[in-house]
């Protein structure tokens, strides 16, 4: 069953600035070629090209995070078939979204991606306890950050910016309406995003696609 996506947030840069002193309680043409904000995995010149579009805050790329992507990381990105580019969207609570996109930054490049399955896999904790500002600090900590490095990360203003520039562009060249949107050698990917099967069988098809 193809899940639904969630909807992306509309003036979500207005939201995400609320993080820092809110208290919160105890998904044109593709644009497949790396900009210098995206963050990749992989051989730069592998034959595949895999762009997702995602939010920590959505459901629905933490089950692609969780059942499919460690089968693509080790079996296309690890051995060179595949590039990897992840671009960062937000999806409700806009804020929690933001500040767990800025914190994985601020751990640095050879972190980020372990810092954003680590909020990603504790997404049922965060929405069950509402803690969220705790649950980010708690990565943030493990990923190497101090509280007062974490605070002065998720009030970054440039930051913020960044995020909502990328989107507005990004949303417009590439057509997102929600996330994930996985796009393979510039087609997006339609089917279940849930089933490894599905989803290694539209990776090996798209050499012969690209040519």
């Amino acid at each position: 069953m193809h899940l639904t996506r969630h909807t992306l947030v509309r003036g979500a840069l207005m939201a995400a600035a609320a993080f820092g002193t809110l208290a919160l309680a105890a998904c044109g043409g593709s644009q497949t070629n790396a900009g210098a904000d995206d963050m990749v995995l992989g051989k730069a010149d592998a034959p595949i090209t895999l762009v997702e579009y995602a939010s920590v805050t959505c459901t629905h790329c933490a089950a692609f995070n969780e059942k499919v992507f460690p089968t693509v990381k080790a079996k296309y990105i690890d051995t060179g078939k595949v590039k990897y580019i992840y671009r960062e969207f937000l999806t409700p609570p806009a804020d929690v979204s933001a500040a767990g996109v800025l914190v994985a930054r601020c751990a640095g490049k050879d972190k980020y991606f372990e810092v954003i399955d680590a909020i990603m896999r504790s997404q049922q904790e965060l929405f069950t306890t509402g803690d969220a500002k705790g649950i980010l600090k708690r990565v943030a900590n493990s990923a190497g950050l101090s509280d007062e490095a974490f605070a002065k990360c998720v009030n970054d203003p440039k930051g913020l910016e960044r995020i909502q520039t990328n989107m507005e562009k990004y949303a417009k060249a590439d057509n997102i309406t929600g996330t994930p949107t996985l796009i393979i050698n510039g087609q997006k990917f339609e089917g279940d995003y849930t089933s490894v099967e599905a989803f290694t069988a539209a990776l090996d098809k798209a050499p012969a696609a690209k040519k």
